[in-house]
């Protein structure tokens, strides 16, 4: 069983909390493996009561009676009735429940509502009325199509505990395979295949089949079904795109034009920000914005995607060889987002003096910047420092900017920890991934 001892923790600190557990995530990252396995374990292990471990799977046809919100509703009441007892309640695909008119108004008829009804009865009112219930901690999952970040905020509100969950973390990975490969072999598999827990348990060509499926099988179907698209053949190509540009600054103008170069033809910048946004919905690629490091302020025009798996962003170039510098950056920035880290990409000008005595304004950017709490720091990423070319590269931003906080070079080779002559710390990406969980 592969652990996943951030989110098991985060679970445990939000028992009893008074408000309900929702746990959400990319398709098939273990949700509901974390609740129905790791956490549940977890609790027999403390003296819980089996009986009081209640797990309803909503997509499981035995179920299908209880997709009916209020019969729902009636089977967890009487299940948690002996109100001595304590009942952590899990609501398995609960995206599954469809939403009728209310009873009250069709003379006791079940009737499903329809998009614009206003009396309805829906999932949202069968988790927090049971939230209100002093005898039951309620766990609840769902897929994408129908269950997103943004739906959780318009839906709940402050009313429950969003537990967000990602693909396996490298440092979770690497406890996973530590006894088959060394630190470095480990990284390098992650790079190539990944995180998501069922790829982990394949062989390299089950790995590469089952990631390019799940585009096609499950992410693309359930983006085209949320958002009514006609067709995915757009919605394909610019996922692909934004795959072969990670790490790259984007804007919806950039995208158009290499969408047209590579199609032969227009899609506009409303349907490429309306698409992103579904990927973004969906889980699969994050938004990192441009970050003035001496203004101090966020730089809207363009930014950078990164996919929330390497082994899913592979899967767009058919596992082609690519640029490791992008898979790098996408391993630090997965590793960094997951440890609780808020991300930037940082950027500045400096007016520097030419040979011939003329000021030129340059630009320079910066990976990463990092903070987290009252804690920053400042990371350049790079494949190796074996040349002063690239050495001077990744170090010249750091001495212009001469501010306090602290720099960081992340380099792929099995290195210890040292300071360059400059006193950056200059790290192997390893010891970096695996130090952040301190």
């Amino acid at each position: 069983m592969i652990n996943r001892p951030q989110y098991l923790n985060r679970l445990v600190n939000s028992k009893w909390n008074g408000f309900p557990k929702i746990v959400t995530g990319i398709r098939r990252c273990g949700k509901s493996f974390l609740l129905k396995e790791i956490f549940r374990r977890h609790l027999l292990d403390e003296g819980v009561d089996e009986n009081n471990i209640i797990c309803i799977e909503l997509d499981d046809a035995k179920n299908a009676s209880y997709r009916n919100p209020l019969e729902l509703n009636r089977l967890v009441l009487e299940r948690c009735k002996n109100q001595e007892k304590k009942y952590y309640v899990f609501l398995d695909e609960i995206q599954r429940v469809y939403s009728i008119v209310n009873p009250g108004l069709t003379e006791g008829k079940i009737i499903l509502a329809k998009d614009g009804d206003s009396e309805t009865v829906s999932f949202v009112d069968v988790v927090l009325g049971l939230s209100h219930e002093k005898n039951i901690d309620l766990y609840i999952t769902g897929s994408n199509s129908k269950m997103l970040s943004s739906d959780i905020v318009t839906e709940f509100r402050d009313k429950a505990t969003e537990i967000h969950m990602a693909p396996l973390s490298f440092a979770e990975f690497y406890d996973a395979v530590c006894e088959k490969l060394d630190r470095q072999e480990a990284l390098y598999e992650f790079m190539r295949h990944g995180g998501m827990p069922l790829a982990v348990l394949k062989n390299q060509e089950e790995k590469e089949a089952y990631l390019k499926a799940l585009f096609d099988m499950t992410y693309f179907k359930d983006i085209i079904e949320r958002n009514k698209l006609r067709k995915g053949g757009a919605l394909d190509e610019l996922c692909t795109i934004l795959a072969t540009c990670t790490g790259e600054f984007l804007n919806a103008e950039k995208l158009s034009n290499t969408f047209l170069s590579r199609r032969h033809e227009k899609i506009d910048r409303e349907t490429i920000t309306a698409y992103i946004n579904a990927f973004k919905d969906a889980f699969i690629i994050r938004e990192v914005e441009r970050y003035d490091l001496k203004g101090r302020k966020i730089i809207g025009s363009t930014r950078k995607y990164y996919f929330c798996d390497t082994g899913l962003r592979n899967a767009r170039i058919d596992f082609m060889y690519g640029d490791d510098g992008q898979i790098l950056e996408t391993v630090v920035y997965n590793e960094l987002i997951y440890n609780g880290w808020n991300v930037n990409v940082g950027t500045f000008e400096s007016v520097e003096k030419k040979s011939d005595g003329k000021s030129v304004r340059k630009s320079y950017e910066v990976d990463f910047l990092a903070a987290k709490g009252l804690e920053s720091m400042y990371l350049q990423i790079t494949d190796n420092l074996s040349s002063l070319e690239t050495e001077r590269r990744e170090i010249r931003p750091y001495i212009l900017l001469n501010d306090q906080i602290k720099k960081i070079i992340v380099v792929n080779r099995p290195i210890k920890e040292m300071r360059n002559k400059n006193g950056f710390t200059v790290i192997g990406i390893v010891d970096f991934l695996l130090g952040l969980r301190r």
